[in-house]
């Protein structure tokens, strides 16, 4: 069963601390890999991937990746302890894939380890924003979400990461 894509047409800002509840700000701001971060705050971590297909990038998006018509959209869940914390979905043009061979097959490996080990990519401003949700691991209407765009020479790729409601609970483990 295809599940419709959730769409990133809202209203991106710069990100701000004081844009968003103390809860969810070192989520959202933070600079290095979401996926170590998450590792962190749980014992069992997962990937589900709730599709992958080639697909038109939506208009406005294309400012983001500009000479894109058509790029792999990528939806996951990611999970920790059994709790969806954050759905993300990545834009990764032909050209992007072409020159990032490992991208093009992830499966259900977080598309995070592969950025922040290439130390060639660059990641661009982080923008925040509040996304409509509706999803069935998630339970809440409205959630913060980040978005960047990483760069490698003349080739770059979109990420937004939508924080749900479980994400605010986690607590650090000692490992």
């Amino acid at each position: 069963m295809s599940i419709p894509f959730i769409s990133l047409l809202a209203n991106w800002q710069s990100a701000s601390v004081d844009s968003l509840p103390t809860s969810i700000a070192p989520w959202v701001l933070e600079p290095a890999s979401l996926t170590v971060r998450l590792k962190r705050h749980c014992t069992d971590f997962k990937v589900q991937v709730l599709q992958e297909k080639h697909t038109i990038l939506p208009h406005f998006l294309s400012n983001l990746l500009p000479n894109t018509t058509e790029a792999l959209m990528r939806e996951v869940i990611l999970w920790c302890d059994n709790k969806p914390c954050v759905y993300a979905q990545s834009w990764l043009p032909k050209q992007t894939l072409d020159a990032l061979l490992p991208l093009a097959n992830l499966g259900d490996k977080p598309l995070g380890d592969y950025i922040f080990q290439n130390k060639s990519l660059v990641r661009k401003n982080i923008e925040t924003a509040l996304l409509d949700i509706d999803l069935p691991e998630c339970l809440a209407s409205s959630c913060h979400a980040r978005r960047s765009v990483f760069e490698l020479d003349d080739v770059s790729l979109l990420v937004s990461e939508t924080f749900l409601p479980a994400v605010a609970n986690l607590e650090l483990i000692s490992k």
